[in-house]
């Protein structure tokens, strides 16, 4: 495994071509081991070679039809294609197959999220918050997947939260400043649109809800 190791440092120093001759000659002594497939589809991934990479992970579950991971790195595929279903039903085989981590949680409830299918979101991107509770991200889908469900009072704690990890979040802001706007309190929900324009001028939605919230006032 020290080869697997070894090249996937590598990547991580860009030094791909050093990391893709590692990861051939792991899989040159070790042609049964998904493990060596699925590492190299992640590197043809990150490369942009697609279809190359689904042929690796696809490799990976011919030699194992449990590896999470192959699957996990065929949703990252079909999830870059914008081909939300199939990026949906591989994520949900991954989790199936042991993958306990917080991305593949967040990027189930986020191929929900593509659809429209907001309730489904919901309980992924929650479990993916349970795991990385200090990740501004996942926390703000959360609490948008949340607000698109209409649990508004739910929604705003979170995005209050968000605002404890990164008080420029401007998108926080904005939608505290929409869910201010439903309460009535227009004042607040001006507040709200002003801080987002001061972190981020070019936030065209909260430029029209400070509009808004100025002619309610007038």
């Amino acid at each position: 495994m020290n080869k697997i190791a070894n090249a996937v440092e590598l990547m991580k120093e860009n030094k791909y071509e050093e990391a893709a001759n590692l990861f051939n000659e792991y899989i040159e002594e070790n042609p049964n081991d998904p493990i060596g497939f699925v590492n190299f589809g992640n590197l043809l991934l990150h490369l942009g070679d697609a279809e190359h990479a689904i042929n690796f992970f696809q490799k990976a579950i011919s030699l194992d039809s449990k590896t999470a991971t192959a699957y996990y790195g065929l949703g990252n595929v079909y999830y870059e294609q914008e081909d939300y279903p199939k990026a949906q039903q591989n994520f949900l085989e991954a989790i199936k197959n042991g993958l306990e981590e917080a991305d593949v949680f967040f990027m189930l409830g986020m191929s929900h999220q593509n659809q429209q299918q907001f309730k489904l979101a919901l309980p992924y991107l929650l479990r993916a918050k349970e795991l990385m509770p200090e990740d501004e991200d996942v926390v703000f889908q959360y609490g948008l997947a949340l607000a698109q469900n209409e649990q508004l009072t739910d929604a705003k704690e979170i995005f209050e939260l968000v605002l404890t990890l990164n008080k420029e979040h401007s998108d926080a802001l904005y939608n505290l400043g929409v869910i201010s706007l439903f309460e009535e309190n227009v004042s607040q929900a001006l507040d709200y649109f002003v801080q987002a324009l001061d972190y981020n001028p070019t936030h065209v939605l909260a430029a029209n809800g400070k509009k808004v919230a100025e002619e309610a006032l007038q």
